[in-house]
Parts: C-alpha cells; sequence; structure tokens
C-alpha cells in the first residue's frame, strides 16, 4: 500500500521534470520526494529515472510504470469525482489553465471570490499561451479562446471574443487615421506571434471579407506586451477587447476602422470527459460565466464595445 500511495508522486515528479519542482507542487519536503521514488524502485526492482546533477528523465521502465499510473491516478479522481457528487457540495483540489494574458487580467482577480464561496475547494492556477493536454498534465479545467480542435475533450462556450484594432492617440495624430482596411499597408503595424497568420488581418465589410497583408517592425507572443508597445505608441495592433477595453474606455488607446469588423471567436471552458462532472468544475464554470457575461462582456460594455 505504501508503494500505491507513491503513484502521485512519480507522476508529479516526471511532470515537473525533478524532485524540487514536484516537492514544491505536491506541499512536501524534497527528501520526502526523493525518499518515496527510491522506496517505490527497491519495491520494483528498478530504476525509474535517470538521474544527474542538472536533469532528471524517465527510463524505459519509468514511460512504461508512468503510463499505468497516470491512469490509476485518473481512476482515483474518478471515484473521488463520485463520490463528491452525491454530496452536492464542492470539494477537492482543482487545477486549472488558462491563457497568461486572459488569466492575469480576468481570472486571478475572481479567484478569491470564488474561493471564499467554496471554502471545501483548494485551487491551483496555470497560465500559459501553448495548449497543454489536460489529461497528460492532470488539470481539471482549462479555459481557451479561440476553435477548438477535434478532441474528446467537452467544451462550454462562455463568452464571445472580439478582436479590435486600436493605435495610441499620438500616433493618430503624427500618423493619421486610416479609412480604409487597404490604407493599413501605409502604416507601422504591430503582429501577435501565435496568431495563424500574424500579418494577415480580415474585416467583415457589407461588400465581404477584405483581407489585408500588414507590416511592421515588431511581433510579441503576449498580447500585453503587445498592449504596452501600443500604447508607447509604436503603431496599430490587432488586441482582444479583454485586454483593449480598459485602456479604450481610459483614452489611453483608440479604436481604428470601427466600422469594420474582425471576425470573432469565444472564450470556452474545457474539460476531459468523465462519467462524473467534479462539482468543483460545474462551480467554478458557472461562477465564472455569471461573472463574465456571456453574451456582453464585462469589458466589452465598460468599453462602449457592445
Amino acid at each position: 500500500m505504501t508503494e500505491i500511495s507513491a503513484i502521485p508522486i512519480c507522476v508529479a515528479v516526471a511532470e515537473q521534470g525533478s524532485f524540487a519542482a514536484a516537492a514544491r507542487s505536491l506541499g512536501i519536503t524534497k527528501s520526502a520526494v526523493s525518499k518515496r521514488i527510491g522506496g517505490l524502485e527497491a519495491h520494483l526492482g528498478t530504476k525509474l529515472f535517470h538521474r544527474s546533477t542538472r536533469n532528471i528523465s524517465l527510463t524505459e521502465a519509468g514511460e512504461i510504470y508512468l503510463a499505468h499510473a497516470v491512469q490509476a491516478l485518473g481512476a482515483a479522481r474518478e471515484a473521488e469525482d463520485a463520490v463528491a457528487a452525491l454530496q452536492g457540495e464542492p470539494v477537492g483540489h482543482l487545477k486549472l489553465s488558462v491563457p497568461m494574458s486572459f488569466g492575469q487580467l480576468h481570472v486571478a482577480p475572481a479567484l478569491p471570490e470564488f474561493l471564499r464561496l467554496h471554502p471545501g475547494v483548494t485551487l491551483e492556477l496555470s497560465m500559459d499561451d501553448r495548449v497543454t493536454d489536460l489529461v497528460e498534465t492532470g488539470m481539471d479545467l482549462a479555459l481557451r479562446a479561440g476553435t477548438l480542435p477535434d478532441s474528446a475533450l467537452i467544451a462550454r462556450r462562455l463568452a464571445p471574443i472580439h478582436s479590435v484594432l486600436v493605435a495610441a492617440p499620438d500616433y493618430l495624430r503624427k500618423s493619421g487615421m486610416p479609412r480604409h482596411p487597404q490604407e493599413l499597408v501605409q502604416h507601422d503595424c504591430l503582429h501577435y506571434a501565435y496568431s495563424r497568420d500574424p500579418q494577415e488581418w480580415r474585416f467583415l465589410a457589407e461588400v465581404g471579407e477584405i483581407t489585408v497583408r500588414t507590416r511592421g517592425r515588431f511581433r510579441v507572443n503576449n498580447s500585453e506586451a503587445l498592449c504596452t508597445t501600443l500604447l508607447a505608441g509604436l503603431g496599430i495592433g490587432r488586441l482582444p477587447s479583454f485586454i483593449a477595453g480598459s485602456h479604450l474606455a481610459a483614452g489611453r488607446l483608440t479604436r481604428v476602422l470601427p466600422d469594420f469588423a474582425m471576425p470573432a471567436q469565444a472564450l470556452y471552458a474545457v474539460f476531459p470527459e468523465r462519467q462524473y462532472v467534479p462539482a468543483k468544475v460545474r462551480a467554478f464554470i458557472d461562477f465564472f460565466a455569471a461573472r463574465v457575461g456571456q453574451t456582453h462582456p464585462y469589458w466589452d460594455v465598460e468599453a462602449g464595445l457592445s
């Protein structure tokens, strides 16, 4: 039974890439992690991890053990979910993955209220713009924007995500306000690197879709960093309204080409398919959907975009 209780520790070491990081994620000491892994390896009669002074990696036996350990851990969580569903009240540890900028601006400020409402829940927030595998990383829930790929994940639409073109007032005084999307080729355009095609901007008009190939001297993979450069007057850029909204409302940014809408996307809550959806997952989805506003998100309302 001692070896069975080491399964979550083994999975944490494999996920985190070191004993120290696994210890921090589990809230125990590094020596305790090392001792439990050593005991598990002694019980199995083989090494699960290659160790060096710089890194740690799975052995062939470790790869095989990890695959079964992840399944066992998932089954244990399913059992906990089934019991929690009978109790009704959300309890347990909720692991939530969100995009970096959205998480910092709109998720993190909401968490104190959620935790006050549900004292039986503990929460671990992971902020990363990369799309990670929820099952492999042990995440209960993720918030994702855009078009979702086909997968076994369950998705619930939470709110629309609008993109807007913006620039600082100083830039527009210096370089002029474009009146048509084609005039953007005469401007310095700043680009978000994780877009499917950062330089191709699409607009919806009465005559149909207009596509413009923009150019500029700056590209970045973080929307808040992009916003910072726009505020500094470097050019015109495309931002999600959840970032641009407060700056538009305060007059720090000005909307460009407001008569030419850009294609909208959506914010989704996604979670692994399970026989029992944990009460903690349902509780967070319902809480956040109500907070955001499913038809007209509060950031759009504040900026007069909705």
